[in-house]
């Protein structure tokens, strides 16, 4: 009987402990990987605190002229409604950029309630199981972008079937299981491999799930909790 074709690993390869040098590489790494995701907070939240917020101001100070002069010209009353269109979708973009950067829900809340929002409207299934725990703003974000990388594109995806998501903490690790996508190489992330973390394409057989994912192309995320 033919064996399952053994599974791709990238990441930190297992095997013999790591020497000294080594682990200061992957000390270095993971300092560097937070302070990047730190950035990205921190840009988030200067664009959700400050530009934005000025913007909505500033479209709500429109509204409030227009009620004040409400047997102005014709022609006043377009332009005011006009800038505030053009006000609003300027912070539809600023909020959209945040979101790239770092999602205001992924942080206020962590990663079940943020790839429910993020996967909410797809066209495909999607069906996440996370804990309420959180694991770091690092660790979250690098889960957070795997995850959404690895999902099929708005060409394929209706053709997909349903998608499943599992987070969960295995010891000192957060695992994240992946099955029902094709194209398993997306997942594969700088982010990840950043934070000492691992990625396995193919089958698994892990106690956090208490059962197997046959699927060939399951995708097994590792990252530790430090």
């Amino acid at each position: 009987m033919a064996l399952d074709p053994a599974p791709t690993v990238l990441g930190i390869p297992g095997g013999a402990a790591p020497g000294p040098a080594v682990e200061d590489d992957a000390v270095r790494l993971r300092r560097t990987a937070q302070r990047q995701w730190a950035a990205r907070r921190d840009l988030e939240r200067r664009l959700h605190d400050g530009a934005a917020l000025r913007v909505s101001a500033l479209t709500l100070r429109m509204g409030l002229l227009r009620h004040r002069h409400p047997d102005g010209e014709q022609d006043f009353q377009a332009a005011i409604e006009e800038l505030q269109h053009e006000l609003h979708l300027v912070l539809q973009d600023l909020r959209d950029i945040a979101g790239l950067l770092y999602p205001p829900l992924l942080d206020e809340a962590g990663l079940g309630p943020a790839l429910r929002e993020a996967t909410a409207c797809r066209p495909e299934p999607v069906r996440i199981d996370a804990p309420d725990e959180r694991f770091g703003p690092d660790v979250e974000g690098a889960v957070y972008f795997a995850v959404l990388g690895c999902l099929p594109d708005a060409a394929t995806a209706a053709a997909t079937g349903t998608v499943e998501i599992v987070v969960r903490r295995e010891g000192d690790d957060v695992v994240v299981l992946v099955s029902g996508v094709e194209d398993c190489q997306a997942v594969i992330s700088d982010g990840v491999r950043l934070l000492g973390g691992t990625v396995v394409v193919g089958p698994t057989d892990s106690a956090v799930l208490d059962r197997s994912l046959p699927d060939p192309c399951a995708i097994t995320v590792r990252i530790p909790c430090v």
